[in-house]
């Protein structure tokens, strides 16, 4: 064989398939046993990302960057700890009103256990005995995963985080070189361009969904106190950070003024009342908020969302449900930008094929944003 002659040897569909999806699962089991390394990594890069201009605003004023850096994570640090002070204080009120809720709730399943046994063949007895194993394992299940919470956070999110963050924005301009000398010098400017596009991405994505999480809270504590709900301010700024989790964030934040509202109010409508206020939030959220103002950012489709939501939950948990979303808009982009990889973009994105779909089901099948776009 001569120098410079390339072979290309192309492997059947039977060999290929295999060899692809043993691959994706080596990756996702890297993931998973690299998650207490790769999580807060991928947390830290994102929030860099978002930080970067203003690092490079304080640059342009001279001054120097490792002080410009410090003064923007200060700043940060400073936001967050006043969001940190507002919860806690309200949570100290919660604090002090939980005994009462929990002499309300305990009547009100009390009268629930007369009532069922009342109207089935069950006896107090049976149903108490259920209910009792049931809350011992929800309370050891919740003491396991605070003593989770409280080392692997503390770890992460005090410490790891503030400092991978820093050295992100310090070394930025090492890691990108790193990229254009890894693709060749030939790839220098598609490589270039993808970075750009990523940067762009998630800062406009997040600056949205920040911007998204205010509004949110805004309509959820206005409605709650509206309604009288105890907590207002608590459980609407909780509502909206869990409503960045896709899909069942929503569903979760409902439930918890929906309960303080059957053991604080006497009359059920205003559980109703708040399930309502939510889903209309929703509505307003999904149709209205979210295509204006994060917009159509993220091009992925339903299906490649939830599933990237549940496997990315079930790797990294509660963080992997928040980063499904914009790790897999990334990985999309790179995708797009790799003729390769190009099919596996477009299998992750909501373009619809023209060819063999009637009008009348492409009219179907397109989502709401695209007409409000």
């Amino acid at each position: 064989m001569s120098i410079g002659t390339t072979n290309t040897i192309k492997l059947p569909i039977s060999v290929k398939a295999p060899l692809v999806f043993l691959g994706l699962f080596a990756f996702l089991v890297f993931l998973y046993l690299a998650k207490s390394v790769l999580m807060p990594l991928v947390f830290a890069t994102i929030i860099a990302i978002v930080l970067h201009p203003v690092v490079s605003l304080f640059v342009r004023f001279k001054v120097n960057r490792i002080l410009s850096i410090i003064i923007t994570l200060f700043l940060t640090l400073l936001v967050i700890a006043a969001i940190g002070v507002l919860l806690i204080t309200q949570a100290s009120r919660f604090a002090d009103s939980l005994p009462l809720l929990v002499e309300k709730f305990t009547d009100i399943i009390n009268q629930t256990i007369t009532w069922i046994s009342g109207h089935f063949d069950l006896s107090t007895k049976e149903i108490t005995a259920w209910i009792t194993k049931t809350k011992n394992g929800v309370l050891d299940s919740l003491a396991i995963g605070q003593t989770l919470v409280s080392v692997g956070a503390t770890l992460a999110f005090f410490f790891l985080i503030p400092v991978y963050v820093f050295m992100i924005l310090y070394y930025q301009p090492i890691l990108i070189e790193f990229f254009h000398r890894v693709f060749g010098s030939n790839n220098r400017d598609k490589v270039g361009n993808v970075i750009n596009l990523i940067k762009s991405l998630i800062q406009s994505y997040l600056i949205g969904l920040l911007i998204q999480v205010a509004i949110i809270a805004v309509m959820y504590t206005v409605g709650l106190l509206i309604l009288d709900i105890e907590y207002a301010i608590i459980l609407g700024i909780m509502g909206a950070f869990l409503n960045l989790i896709p899909y069942l964030g929503s569903i979760i934040a409902a439930s918890f003024p929906m309960l303080i509202a059957v053991a604080s109010k006497t009359s059920p409508w205003f559980a109703l009342l708040v399930l309502a206020l939510y889903v209309v939030t929703q509505f307003i959220d999904n149709n209205f908020i979210t295509p204006k103002i994060v917009g159509s950012k993220v091009k992925l489709n339903a299906l490649a969302s939830i599933i990237a939501v549940i496997i990315f939950a079930a790797l990294w948990g509660i963080g992997g449900m928040l980063l499904a979303i914009p790790i897999t808009a990334i990985a999309k982009l790179i995708f797009d930008n790799i003729k390769p990889l190009q099919p596996w973009g477009f299998l992750l994105g909501d373009t619809m094929p023209s060819r063999g779909i009637s009008p009348m089901l492409k009219n179907l099948m397109r989502k709401p944003s695209d007409a409000d776009a």
